[in-house]
């Protein structure tokens, strides 16, 4: 009988024994795992501390037990492999318990093993006993217990990503600060990084572009502030670290298995790695870029639950293989979410693509149904129109317009694509043109001459371009781009007569769509370069206030 053998027992390792029984009774399926909770989410682990999960046990749905009794699948929790020999297709295993060892043989040899949290040296976790990580059940309850069992009064968090910003929210009870040493979500594109931070300063103490430099702890090894590289002061009671993670690749580089740029284990479409009968997959393997081909590492839940059914499948007789991923990820913090699918701007110019960059700023629902702003950034090819990316940030709807938009660049949409999308329409949920519509609807008009130009362009190339504000002079005088001319839409068929056709004009409004009106009247009239400022005015304020931002930090 076949033997399987995994190491590792969350989304990936379980996902495989699941798929690989499903599809044949005639395997032997082991799975191995140092820690004492299987099949859990990671990502419920700040909503418990949070309390909008009530019961632990809600995280770990499964337990060995249930795994044996439903799939005939031995899962061996506290036991750790310590070492694979790969010539005789074996591994050496230690009871964590009594410290026995085993050796297990395999036919088949799939590394589940996960990711580990990444750690800063002057914040032991080992050493510091109010200094906590965010990865597995144990550190939910530790961090839970430590809460509870204490004053705490002061939390600093370490880290702008997804785990540092999801905790933020659910410990906003306490005075909450949060240091990141970049922009926050930093995989994203600046000026949506801008508008998070903007978003949450009233609600946390926010230290950006900045690093813990010195710690103040007391004799029992607790900390009670921390110094930042710019010199101030936060005090603290429970500080979490949530600032990435690093894939557990021991196992494989002991035996000669590549490791790729991102340091996880380079794998092909079918997960084989360079050694045979050896696989890996989840966070400790790099997964392919949908669009590009490149490897990428993008460790989510849902990523490896996909490639542990792929694997299982493919172990087992059946055909599926790996077709890539586009990155897709979506946070909430407080009543905002963001989100992400494809390509950013800047990795599309870091790979030399020429690129489309828009932003469609639009309610999620009419205003009479209490709609709220959304701003879609959206990247496109110029060379085929493709849609390459997009970046969401709003409230209510995001997450379906994110799906929307990672299905359409799954299947090559380009802006008219999007247009014709028969997308559902009533008042509570959407305006009569969707904002993923209207998104390709200004990119379909890019397509036909009406040109985009960004904020940061503008900036550049200010000295060039003539800039003509169409919207009223009392919107004008609250605020407005730098060396703007006022020209109300309703006046500039008779101004135009004063221009030259070859000038380079920009026009704008306070979202984009009445620049793009005073566009085609302009190009209609005959003038060969003119653009619409992607996001309206509100857009290119925000860009200077970024600016601003950075120049300080720096």
């Amino acid at each position: 009988m076949k033997k399987i053998v995994i190491i590792g027992s969350v989304a990936a390792g379980t996902s495989v024994a699941a798929k690989a029984r499903r599809n044949s009774e005639d395997v032997e399926i082991t799975v191995f795992d140092k820690d004492s909770d299987i099949s859990y989410s990671v990502c419920g682990i700040p909503y418990y501390i949070g309390g909008n999960v009530s019961d632990i046990d809600e995280l770990t749905p499964r337990n060995a037990k249930w795994f044996k009794e439903r799939f005939n699948i031995d899962i061996y929790t506290k036991y750790e492999v310590n070492q694979i020999n790969d010539t005789d297709q074996t591994i050496t295993v230690t009871n964590l318990v009594n410290d026995e060892k085993m050796i297990q043989e395999y036919d088949e040899l799939v590394l589940a093993t996960g990711s580990s949290p990444k750690e800063l040296p002057q914040l032991n976790s080992e050493e510091y006993n109010n200094v906590f990580k965010v990865k597995n059940i144990n550190d939910a309850k530790a961090i839970y217990n430590y809460i509870e069992g204490n004053d705490v009064q002061n939390i600093t968090i370490i880290g702008g990503g997804f785990i540092g910003l999801e905790m933020l929210e659910q410990l906003s009870n306490y005075n909450t600060s949060i240091v990141q040493r970049s922009t926050f979500m930093p995989h994203l594109d600046y000026d949506i990084s801008f508008m998070i931070q903007e978003y949450i300063e009233d609600k946390a103490n926010v230290y950006t572009y900045n690093e813990i430099d010195i710690i103040d702890y007391d004799e029992n090894h607790t900390i009670n502030r921390v110094r930042l590289k710019t010199g101030e002061l936060i005090d603290t009671d429970l500080i979490i670290i949530g600032i990435g993670v690093t894939p557990n690749t021991k196992l494989a580089k002991e035996i000669g298995i590549n490791i790729g740029k991102s340091g996880a284990i380079q794998t092909n479409k079918y997960f084989e790695t360079n050694i045979p009968h050896i696989y890996a997959i989840g966070d400790v393997a790099e997964s392919y870029n949908l669009i590009t081909g490149n490897p990428i590492y993008r460790p989510l839940g849902s990523t490896a639950n996909k490639m542990g059914r792929i694997l299982g499948d493919r172990l087992t007789g059946g055909n599926l293989e790996h077709k890539g991923i586009l990155g897709t990820g979506i946070v909430r913090i407080f009543d905002m979410t963001i989100a992400q699918t494809g390509l950013t701007e800047k990795e599309a110019i870091d790979l030399d693509i020429d690129i489309d960059v828009l932003h469609n700023v639009k309610p999620n629902r009419p205003e009479y149904m209490q709609g709220q702003e959304m701003v879609i950034k959206a990247i496109f090819d110029k060379n085929n129109s493709k849609l390459l990316g997009a970046q969401i940030i709003g409230y209510e709807g995001v997450d379906k317009r994110i799906d929307v938009l990672a299905t359409a660049i799954t299947f090559g949409a380009n802006p008219e694509d999007l247009f014709h999308l028969d997308l559902a329409y009533a008042p509570p949920f959407s305006t009569t043109k969707d904002p993923v519509i209207y998104t390709g609807m200004i990119g379909h008009n890019i397509t036909r001459g009406r040109k985009i130009i960004t904020p940061e362009e503008v900036i550049k190339q200010n000295n060039d371009l003539l800039i003509l504000d169409v919207r009223s002079p009392k919107q004008f005088e609250v605020d407005h781009v730098d060396g703007a001319i006022n020209v109300p839409l309703k006046t500039l068929r008779s101004y135009a007569k004063t221009l030259d056709e070859n000038q380079t004009i920009v026009t704008y409004c306070n979202k984009g769509t009445t620049g793009n009106a005073a566009q085609n009247v302009l190009i209609n009239l005959g003038f060969k370069q003119v653009f619409n400022l992607s996001g309206g005015n509100k857009n290119y304020q925000r860009y200077k206030r970024f600016q601003v931002e950075r120049k300080k930090k720096n």
